[in-house]
């Protein structure tokens, strides 16, 4: 049996998990097996394009179901009351200018499972993420992202 690894997550993160399951298990399903219903009533099922596809959205929702809750089962709350705001650290909020565009941005290191780039979160496992993780003010960092290098200097950390 493989060992299953923490999955760190802020108690909103937790939150926004717990309701997608909840929604999946029972709206979605239902809504699925309404359309295979449905499909399977359109007759023979050899030749049934939506009951084909009814069937592959159930396999993808039962898919997804089953990840959310290995994640939810496996989650550990993160407690930033403790941590050190000196550094850049999961739930710091970091400011940084780009070097090259001059350009300032903040990005919140959070895990994969909460990342959202458009709401300036990244995860810690990300190039962005792990040049950030550990570092404190002034320091200068060179990522490399799918476009190129980049370089920041961290401004502020925040928690």
């Amino acid at each position: 049996m493989e060992d299953k690894k923490p999955v760190y997550l802020t108690t909103e993160g937790l939150q926004r998990l717990k309701e997608e399951l909840h929604f999946l298990r029972t709206k979605e399903r239902a809504r699925i097996a309404m359309a295979i219903a449905d499909a399977r009533a359109q007759g023979d099922l050899a030749e049934n394009a939506e009951y084909d596809a009814a069937k592959e959205a159930q396999g993808h929702l039962e898919a997804r179901i089953s990840q959310l809750e290995n994640t939810v089962s496996e989650a550990r709350i993160l407690d930033d009351s403790g941590m050190d705001s000196s550094k850049a650290y999961i739930l710091s909020t970091v400011r940084v200018r780009n070097l090259q565009s001059d350009v300032e941005q903040s990005f919140t290191l959070v895990s994969s499972q909460e990342a959202d780039l458009a709401q300036g979160k990244v995860s810690v496992t990300s190039p962005i993420g792990k040049g950030m993780l550990g570092r404190s003010v002034g320091d200068e960092i060179e990522i490399t992202a799918p476009a190129g290098k980049i370089k920041f200097r961290i401004l502020e950390i925040s928690r």
